[in-house]
């Protein structure tokens, strides 16, 4: 996220990185500590949210925790807002079970997504396009960032999905993608 953070820095806006190491925490303890650092940005003031893949379910997650001051917009960058298809796959391969944990296993888990609270803020959902398609692609021809497929960022049947032709990893690096978040909160025409 650093040259998010930079681009945002840029144009004027103070910027703070929430760190998680998925194998080291539960999915539960890494949403109250965001929960925690989420109040204490929204007693400095407004603030905004972008968030990345397992990134945006954390923070989903932490704002339905209780009465937090909504941030003014949220800004989800390649997030599975439904179960990804390639969670069940990936959880079969030892190295993902460990790197991920409970955050890995959740991913896997319909329920879970259920469970998970909407967004009362405004949002943008930004979706990767550049990812492969065809007879060999386990997305079919659906489009996809290479990990979560279009379909899969939708949060409600009325979002307007921004589609970037980036992968999903390093999108964030993406000067169109970069563009997408300032436009978003109002720094880009």
């Amino acid at each position: 996220m650093l040259g998010l953070e930079w681009y945002l820095q840029q144009t004027g806006w103070t910027t703070e990185q929430f760190g998680y190491i998925a194998f080291a925490e539960t999915f539960d303890r890494i949403v109250e500590r965001l929960r925690v650092r989420l109040q204490a940005l929204a007693n400095q003031g407004a603030y905004g949210i972008v968030a990345h893949s397992l990134g945006g379910l954390l923070t989903r997650a932490a704002l339905g925790l209780g009465s937090l001051e909504l941030p003014k917009h949220i800004v989800l960058l390649g997030t599975p807002n439904q179960p990804p298809r390639l969670a069940p796959y990936a959880w079969r391969v030892a190295p993902f079970r460990w790197w991920t944990g409970q955050c890995g296993f959740n991913l896997t888990n319909q329920a879970f997504f259920a469970s998970l609270p909407g967004i009362e803020s405004p949002y943008t959902i930004v979706a990767g396009t550049g990812g492969p398609r065809g007879f060999s692609s386990p997305f079919g021809d659906e489009l996809n960032d290479g990990i979560v497929a279009l379909s899969e960022t939708r949060l409600s049947k009325h979002d307007q999905i921004v589609q970037l032709p980036v992968m999903h990893t390093f999108m964030m690096n993406d000067s169109s993608v970069q563009k997408t978040v300032g436009q978003a909160f109002g720094l880009e025409d």
